[in-house]
């Protein structure tokens, strides 16, 4: 099935508004994107990593029946003294997958293994390893609470049970929950097809011969690399000059393989930024002048029903932008919620004196001592820093007076992840 198309103005932001705080993208975000990925049907053990359409119910009980926790004797609760007992045995053994099939008349007990089903007149089980056994009888000391060392039907889930909500990432470990749920397909969403592409005149592939005027392209390894660790399915359409056809030619064969672009560079207003007139001659453009450092510029439009993300063409604001914007959106296109990342407060390694009026994202790692410590330069062309990094640092918009020791937001590379 195919969801129902994004709206041509879902990036619209209000009118008047020079700018935009991050916490109000993020508001924007969340209330107009809705999936894109068409959903399907796929067998329990094929859907780790995808979104579910549908919210699964159980299709019976966990455990179906009451069971023996332990290896040991069981019997009835009721029927048996305090203090010493000693009882006669039936004959044969109840075992995980091969039940009695006979009912343990009252003041006698049977064997029984753990995972086997309760056999009629047996509510309670006692350790085998608490047992003075003797041919044909058992004995034991102490009393026993009944139910002890058994799981009554149910005690899990009931048939029934939402497993989980519409939207929720199948992990292998909900996988073996919809299997004991006695599910053997769900609906999901495909996997998001989501294509990478740079522009600009000045860039070259990484390894090859580079004039003195241009630079490597490092966004497009960077993007594909991320949206692949994430689990979206990345789309590689190279690189692209700075000109109008290229680019609207770049954008129709994203439109026919991919849900979802993300692009690099030509993303503000200036003459060659066509990425971003070719969207607003499409009539679904919106250039967002985010209050963040790094970043600023984010072009977001639709070409062709598909949703277009404009990243900065700077690799430290593209990056920073992807992780804070696009993998939210991301998730939500892919069919999932959307959900910000968790961070951790941590002491600060560093003294920073930040002005108000943008939200920060400073390249961080933690030291040996779990405090933050920050790149030596917040200069947005220092590549190096976000290999040096492995997370980032959140200042609020507001001013701060950060001291070695202040609590401040560290945020890990991986909690970006969708």
């Amino acid at each position: 099935m195919k969801p129902p198309p994004l709206r041509d103005d879902c990036f619209a932001l209000p009118a008047g508004v020079e700018w935009t705080p991050v916490s109000t993208a993020f508001a924007h975000l969340r209330d107009n994107l809705v999936p894109v990925a068409e959903t399907m049907m796929v067998p329990v053990g094929a859907a780790d990593g995808l979104y579910l359409a549908e919210a699964p119910t159980a299709q019976r009980a966990n455990p179906p029946t009451a069971n023996s926790a332990v290896d040991g004797y069981g019997f009835a609760a009721a029927r048996v003294p305090d203090g010493d007992v000693a009882l006669p045995l039936v004959e044969g053994r109840a075992a995980a997958g091969v039940p009695l099939g006979t009912r343990v008349p009252a003041g006698f007990a049977v064997r029984i293994l753990t995972g086997a089903a309760l056999p009629d007149g047996v509510d309670t089980v006692v350790l085998e390893e608490d047992c003075t056994v003797a041919p044909g009888r058992i004995a034991f000391r102490g009393t026993l609470k009944p139910f002890a060392n058994t799981r009554r039907a149910g005690e899990d889930f009931d048939a029934g049970t939402v497993l989980f909500d519409k939207g929720h990432r199948l992990g292998p470990q909900d996988l073996a929950l919809l299997a004991a749920a006695g599910l053997g397909t769900v609906r999901v969403h495909r996997p998001l097809r989501v294509a990478v592409l740079s522009t600009g005149d000045e860039l070259c592939a990484p390894g090859a011969e580079a004039a003195a005027h241009q630079i490597y392209d490092a966004n497009r390894p960077m993007l594909l690399a991320l949206l692949a660790r994430w689990g979206f399915v990345p789309v590689d359409l190279g690189c692209c000059a700075d000109d109008a056809d290229a680019v609207r030619v770049a954008l129709d064969a994203a439109a026919a393989d991919a849900d979802v672009l993300i692009t690099s560079g030509g993303a503000s207003a200036g003459d060659e930024d066509h990425v971003s007139a070719t969207l607003r001659t499409a009539g679904a453009m919106a250039l967002w002048r985010i209050a963040i450092k790094p970043g600023r510029p984010l072009a977001l439009g639709l070409w062709r029903g598909m949703p277009v993300f404009g990243l900065p063409g700077n690799p430290v604001a593209a990056f920073v932008c992807a992780l804070v914007f696009a993998a939210p959106a991301l998730r939500r296109l892919a069919g999932g919620a959307f959900q910000l990342p968790r961070g951790q407060m941590v002491p600060a390694a560093f003294a920073k004196a930040k002005k108000p009026g943008r939200r920060e994202f400073l390249r961080a790692r933690l030291n040996a001592d779990g405090h933050a410590e920050v790149f030596r330069s917040e200069g947005s062309g220092r590549i190096s820093g976000l290999a040096w990094a492995d997370g980032l640092v959140e200042l609020p918009d507001a001013a701060a007076d950060i001291r070695p020791g202040t609590p401040v937001r560290y945020i890990p590379y991986g909690a970006f992840a969708p």
